[in-house]
């Protein structure tokens, strides 16, 4: 009997999720974003898998409604990579906040998160986890907490050892191929 009533609890749970996440697209098809019932559902269940991944427990409506809302308007997101891009994002979140010691709010990481993956990554999630986030959470880990004045913005720059590109020497480099 407990164990009906279980099961019937987690269901009724899965399908509230699944309907809060439907109810995202009404912000997300202004983007030429949506998630179909199937791939709702499918998020769920790929969330639960992410969580017993990384050993986290979430209570209440969870991060994905969240997480939805703050890359929606990405330039790096489209219908054909959406639900992978989720997919993906949850699994590096979850496997940043353990990164992290938890010392991130989901808001901070959040936004860390949707800074790099448009300026700096240019949608690249591998170089997201593997770069970015490697070197902020290692930051912290060490005790950096700067990032509570910002909430998460502007941060890499200062962890950032790549040299980007520059106008001004790509200008004097042409100039040097071309005219010497």
């Amino acid at each position: 009997m407990e164990d009906n009533l279980f099961e019937v609890m987690q269901l009724k749970k899965q399908e509230a999720e699944i309907t809060a996440l439907l109810a995202v697209n009404e912000k997300t098809e202004s983007f030429g974003l949506s998630l179909s019932y199937e791939e709702a559902k499918e998020l769920v269940v790929l969330r639960n898998d992410s969580l017993k991944s990384a050993q986290r427990v979430e209570f209440g409506e969870g991060i994905l409604p969240k997480l939805i809302y703050h890359f929606c308007d990405s330039q790096y997101i489209t219908q054909d990579n959406y639900m992978q891009t989720l997919t993906d994002l949850q699994d590096i979140f979850y496997q940043f906040k353990n990164e992290a010691e938890d010392n991130l709010t989901d808001d901070e990481l959040f936004t860390f998160m949707k800074e790099q993956f448009e300026e700096v990554c240019t949608g690249d999630l591998e170089y997201l986890a593997g770069t970015c986030l490697e070197k902020f959470t290692e930051a912290i880990r060490a005790g950096y907490r700067g990032y509570k004045q910002t909430g998460g913005s502007g941060e890499f720059s200062q962890f950032d050892d790549v040299t980007r590109w520059d106008r001004e020497l790509y200008l004097q480099v042409l100039k040097e191929i071309f005219w010497d």
